[in-house]
């Protein structure tokens, strides 16, 4: 926390010099990346209903309302108020068919993230050793580590729960794993995979990168793929541990750590937390208008009680 207040007053210090066009320009990125996700997403749903209208409309107010929650509070819970409205959006589908739709996303996201990480790790030696975790300035990833046997609980507690959901869906939802099958009915069609799925994917990712391009500029980061790259580094294993809303904290952490010796700690701060700034607030913006415009309402949880359970 006193790492991202530290963050907070370097950036308002700098804020005066803050080049807005910069700024505005990796908004516009930032708004056709979700774009580029939720057509993927889309893609993903109308192949497993090919006999349903899939509304990419509809699909898109789902994804953004997913996105502007999750901007705001911790441990993905946006991602359930997509769920229910891509279901709520596609007639006659099942809630286990649309929660596998996501995992479908996932393929393409962990391969390129992975990739990553093994870039940073054994080309850019900018990666902490796991000894130097606990040393980090981050709530999420250094409590863990510094209470092993909380940590160890957790995640006992996590697998045990995760066997006996399994266990109990496959016992009362019918045709569980053909619904889930049905999810990855695009994988199976890899042509139709690649062009309608990997493709908006990969453009995602490089819009992810076009807007990290820009904000470097803004705040007066040397810009360079190779900085682009270790900001993606440090975003992405931030969401790994999604104890605190956006990865706020964790993500500087990393920041700083990838970044040693080539960028002042006060400037990488505030590069920081602007660009988290900006993304968050880009996304809760556009999220919550999202939710107002599907559901008339901002109480997305009265619109959940009308809506017919169906697994």
């Amino acid at each position: 926390m006193l790492r991202v207040l530290d963050g907070i007053s370097a950036f308002l210090d700098q804020l005066a010099s803050v080049d807005p066009l910069p700024v505005f320009l990796a908004v516009l990125a930032q708004l056709a990346k979700l774009t580029c996700t939720s057509m993927a997403w889309r893609n993903v749903l109308a192949a497993a209903y090919p006999d349903r209208s899939v509304r990419r409309l509809s699909i898109f107010g789902a994804y953004l309302a997913g996105v502007g929650v999750n901007a705001i509070v911790p441990i993905r819970a946006g991602d359930a108020v997509r769920v229910v409205l891509a279901r709520r959006a596609v007639p006659g589908s099942t809630y286990t068919t649309v929660v596998s739709s996501t995992l479908v996303l996932a393929i393409f996201d962990v391969a390129a993230a992975s990739s990553l990480l093994v870039w940073a790790a054994l080309t850019q030696d900018a990666l902490p050793p796991l000894g130097e975790l606990p040393d980090l300035p981050s709530f999420d990833f250094a409590w863990l580590l510094d209470h092993p046997l909380a940590a160890e609980l957790l995640l006992a507690g996590v697998l045990i729960a995760t066997v006996l959901v399994g266990i109990w869906i496959s016992g009362h939802v019918a045709d569980f794993w053909e619904r889930v099958r049905q999810a990855f009915a695009v994988v199976r069609r890899p042509p139709l995979y690649l062009r309608s799925v990997a493709s908006w994917q990969a453009a995602d990712w490089g819009f992810r990168f076009v807007t990290i391009w820009f904000l470097l500029d803004a705040f007066g980061i040397p810009q360079s793929l190779q900085n682009v790259l270790l900001v993606q580094v440090s975003a992405s294993i931030a969401t790994l541990v999604p104890l605190t809303p956006a990865g706020i904290g964790t993500e500087q952490a990393f920041l700083l750590y990838v970044f040693r010796g080539a960028v002042s700690a006060p400037d990488l701060l505030a590069f920081s937390v602007g660009m988290k700034l900006t993304t968050v607030t880009t996304n809760a913006i556009v999220g919550f208008t999202a939710i107002a415009v599907t559901l008339r309402t901002l109480r997305y949880s009265k619109a959940l009680g009308e809506t017919p359970s169906q697994s």
